[in-house]
């Protein structure tokens, strides 16, 4: 076995190694592979030239490791100060709530009591994608699921959500960030969000109803409950 192991990793290991990262990276990592091919060809010499080789063959990875990061790869030595840097910036909404829209959208607001249709993302600890930390709550896509819809301003959802949506135009996207008293509050809900629960939804406008024919009692209701 010993002497088949550095066989092994001459004929199929660096071979299979320096493909995977010439698909991966491209022009990027070229320097360090045609220093791999020369190790390779070294086989079981033990020349100095041959070891010089294998150092600079090493040195050239180590030093194209941050195309990694530029080629969107898992490794990065700089990951976090890159993921702030291509944060999105958030906007102050009222009573704490955050927001920065990530696609524009057409035509007036909703009205309070006017029925909308969204589609939406829960999540906690963060946004999908920021880190592993992030736990996804609920979705209104995927299997036997649909776009949810609900009538705007009247505290039929919390009242992060309805603040945010009546800002909101049709076809517009945006990340929210909702502070707990404009969320589910000191006592959380379903068990899966805990009591104090900062949420992080993402929500799509996708239409707005036709504008409701107002009652008597639902404008009273609404001057005694403003948002």
């Amino acid at each position: 076995y010993l002497k088949i192991y550095p066989q092994v990793i001459n004929r199929l290991i660096v071979p299979m190694f320096r493909s995977l990262i010439l698909l991966l990276v491209g022009p990027a990592l070229v320097p360090s592979c045609v220093a791999l091919v020369a190790v390779n060809k070294c086989g079981k010499q033990t020349s100095s030239s041959c070891t010089s080789g294998r150092r600079e063959a090493f040195g050239a990875v180590l030093a194209s490791l941050p195309a990694f990061t530029a080629a969107g790869l898992p490794y990065s030595a700089n990951a976090e100060s890159a993921t702030t840097a291509d944060a999105p910036t958030f906007l102050d909404g009222p009573r704490g709530l955050k927001y920065t829209i990530l696609k524009v959208g057409t035509g007036p607001t909703p009205v309070r009591a006017q029925k909308v249709k969204t589609n939406y993302v829960l999540t906690l600890n963060g946004f999908k994608g920021e880190s592993a930390a992030v736990k996804e709550i609920d979705s209104s896509t995927g299997f036997l699921k649909g776009p949810f819809s609900f009538r705007v301003g009247v505290s039929e959802v919390i009242k992060g959500w309805d603040l945010a949506v009546m800002d909101m135009q049709a076809g517009e996207k945006r990340r929210l960030v909702i502070p707990a008293d404009i969320g589910y509050g000191a006592k959380g809900a379903g068990g899966a969000i805990p009591g104090g629960a900062t949420l992080y939804f993402e929500v799509e406008l996708l239409e707005l109803g036709d504008i409701p024919v107002m009652k008597e009692n639902m404008i009273q209701w609404m001057e005694d409950h403003p948002l």
